[in-house]
């Protein structure tokens, strides 16, 4: 498979905790581009259950199970995102879309993205039928309630999620 552009790509994101529906677009992502950096910010609309430099630790040891993590770099960001995309010389966005209803809020933050510069594309990725359902959201809740996340989160993650929990 040739690659869209030899070049780097933003997978941006809170990764709160990262799942393994962020790992399967990543691991797509690479088939790509030459490089992913994994984009860690905030959402000042959801309360986040770990810190970014929780989620740096997280997000940056679960890359280390890909074969190609070397080509992986995990950051946190702050700021618009096309700024640190042109800071990083980055030539798209990535966004995993699971359903329909993802669809139209992230074609709304793709066009504002090109409107702030049309230098960046979006593109848009989707997971493994096997991880369409997941979400951080979904995980965290899970977890608060004792439910079994082991086979749904990268090792790490489900470490951190039972000591969080008491679990």
């Amino acid at each position: 498979m040739s690659k869209i552009c030899k070049k780097i790509v933003i997978y941006p994101g809170t990764f709160d905790p990262i799942t393994n529906g962020h790992m399967d677009i990543i691991k797509r992502a690479l088939k790509l581009f030459d490089t992913i950096i994994v984009a860690i910010g905030e959402n000042p609309a959801k309360k986040a259950l770990f810190s970014k430099e929780e989620r740096l630790f997280l997000v940056k040891e679960a890359i280390k199970e890909l074969p190609e993590h070397d080509r992986v770099e995990v950051e946190i960001f702050s700021g618009l995102l096309v700024d640190f995309a042109k800071k990083k010389s980055a030539c798209a966005i990535i966004r995993g879309l699971r359903a329909v209803s993802d669809f139209e809020y992230e074609m709304q933050l793709a066009l504002m993205n090109r409107k702030l510069s049309n230098s960046i594309d979006t593109i848009f990725l989707i997971p493994s039928l096997k991880w369409i359902f997941l979400s951080s959201s979904i995980i965290k809740e899970a977890a608060k309630l004792g439910g079994k996340i082991d086979d749904l989160v990268p090792t790490i993650v489900a470490k951190k999620l039972k000591e969080r929990f008491n679990f």
